[in-house]
């Protein structure tokens, strides 16, 4: 098991000795390391991120004013200098907090802590199930997101189609991109999002479920192909 991280820190020697401590360590996979929290955010995009290790004080955006701006937080260790940030650093759920220069030890301690908590999370998803609430005909309804085949934009709203049904949401696709899990979920048209696991075949036009086909874009075949390589 590794978790993916990505390094936010202004110090190009401080970046450097953290990625550095992250690719020798066996459950971690450095996705990116950034001068900047405008870089780290568009990574973050397009790559699932379950850990960050962040530095506080950066010109322009600091790191609580990074996390502020993030709708899904993955786990964050912060890093610093100072001690005085320490408090703060914990309102904002912190896994850890590392005080510069770091040790090895100190360091795998931290690790040892962002893995127990990520495989906390995970038995508590397994035992519940992922799921999503949506709001369709003034009521909120929990979906499994296992059980979404695929999301289909329909004029002002968008259409959640299941195993079970399907219902009419007042929200964008974007949103629902946004909200579902990067490693499940290929948005394969600006009209669609599929879930993978119920693709059962595609070609150069069509991504099919069941008798349903959606149509596929051009330019996402080759993301598909690599999501379900993956998948």
């Amino acid at each position: 098991m590794k978790l993916n991280c990505v390094v936010v820190d202004d110090s190009s020697i401080q970046r450097m000795i953290i990625a550095k401590l992250v690719n020798n360590h066996t459950n971690l996979n450095l996705i990116g390391d950034f001068s900047n929290a405008i870089e780290a955010k568009s990574c973050m995009t397009v790559h699932t991120v379950d850990l960050i290790f962040l530095d506080i004080e950066m010109p322009v955006i600091s790191g609580f004013d990074f996390l502020d701006g993030l709708k899904t937080k993955p786990q964050i260790i912060f890093i610093t200098s100072k001690a005085e940030y320490a408090m703060k650093a914990f309102d904002y759920n912190a896994t850890d907090y590392l005080q510069k220069p770091i040790s090895i030890e100190r360091f795998n301690a931290s690790v040892r802590r962002a893995i127990d908590q990520f495989l906390l999370k995970k038995e508590n998803k397994e035992d519940e199930g992922e799921h999503i609430f949506i709001k369709s005909n003034l009521k909120k309804l929990k979906v499994f997101t296992s059980k979404i085949k695929w999301i289909e934009a329909f004029g002002d709203y968008v259409k959640v189609v299941t195993e079970d049904d399907s219902n009419l949401v007042l929200s964008t696709m974007k949103s629902f991109e946004n909200d579902l899990s990067k490693d499940k979920f290929i948005r394969v048209h600006k009209s669609f999002i599929v879930n993978i696991d119920k693709i059962d075949r595609f070609n150069s036009k069509f991504a099919e479920i069941g008798v349903t086909k959606i149509p596929l874009s051009r330019n996402k075949k080759e993301d598909l192909v690599k999501a379900l390589a993956y998948s």
